[in-house]
């Protein structure tokens, strides 16, 4: 049977490759044996990261470019074909919040900026979508590939100030289940789509949401706190088993699923 967790003999591009989320992504599937894309647009960052994961025995290559950039992407593409010869798998990391997206306390809710509304949305939605596009007829190509995908906790739940982002993740759980299913009904289990939901996380979009300057935790902080029954944010490295699991072959029939990791956020009431 062999080892149905490895990913040593897959090709996997990371969008979103450079952010926090991201890096924890790409430490693990190069430890699980997969060769990856660092897909972000810091060339710095990203170049980094690869010498990282290579200084560690693994494979990699650094793809400069923009998710919502379909020339970009198409670049990047053939850069990984180039060096590896195919493509197994995708995640669709990139996304997050923006401040312009965000509603203030203050703030009356008919008069919402529309533009960061949209800012908001593209990049989560369309930054899914596009890269998926690009990338995913090669993924069908192996005959067994496999696209994840990241939702959140406020696809379902009603996560005050963050409007935007709420809905283009409702979107992505939406897009993950249907396009599985359109998937399916064209290339049968040659490739799958999934999503991860992560809980709350520490990043570079929320800290100043949930902390403070003096590393405690502000309101909003104290109340993801008391709705999670882990009492904790979670470690980005513990988002690792779940997308190897949905990479791998591990889970061949598994798809239009959202996985949550979220130390139980989404199933406690709070009574």
């Amino acid at each position: 049977m062999g080892n149905n967790f490895s990913l040593a003999d897959k090709v996997i591009v990371v969008t979103g490759a450079t952010g926090i989320l991201g890096h924890s992504f790409i430490k693990g599937i190069a430890a699980a044996g997969g060769a990856v894309g660092v897909l972000g647009r810091n060339k710095d960052v990203a170049e980094q990261r690869v010498a990282e994961i290579k200084n560690n025995g693994g494979r990699a290559i650094a793809l400069i470019a923009d998710v919502q950039d379909e020339s970009q992407l198409r670049q990047a593409k053939e850069q990984v074909l180039n060096t590896y010869g195919k493509i197994d798998g995708l995640v669709n990391g990139a996304g997050g919040n923006r401040p312009n997206g965000v509603l203030q306390p203050d703030e009356d809710i008919f008069n919402i900026s529309i533009d960061g509304m949209k800012e908001v949305m593209e990049l989560n939605l369309w930054g899914t979508l596009i890269p998926t596009q690009v990338f995913g007829p090669e993924i069908a190509k192996t005959g067994n590939g496999s696209i994840v995908n990241i939702s959140s906790m406020s696809s379902k739940r009603a996560i005050t100030k963050v409007m935007g982002y709420s809905l283009a993740k409702a979107a992505v759980d939406c897009y993950t289940q249907w396009f599985a299913v359109e998937l399916a009904n064209r290339y049968g289990d040659a490739v799958r789509m999934n999503a991860i939901a992560p809980g709350f996380f520490l990043t570079e979009q929320n800290r100043t949401l949930l902390t403070t300057p003096d590393g405690g935790y502000t309101e909003r902080g104290n109340l993801v706190l008391k709705q999670t029954p882990f009492k904790r944010f979670g470690d980005a490295d513990e988002l690792i088993g779940g997308l190897v699991w949905l990479l791998s072959d591990a889970s061949k029939f598994v798809t239009g699923t959202v996985i949550n990791i979220d130390g139980g956020f989404m199933v406690n009431s709070g009574v």
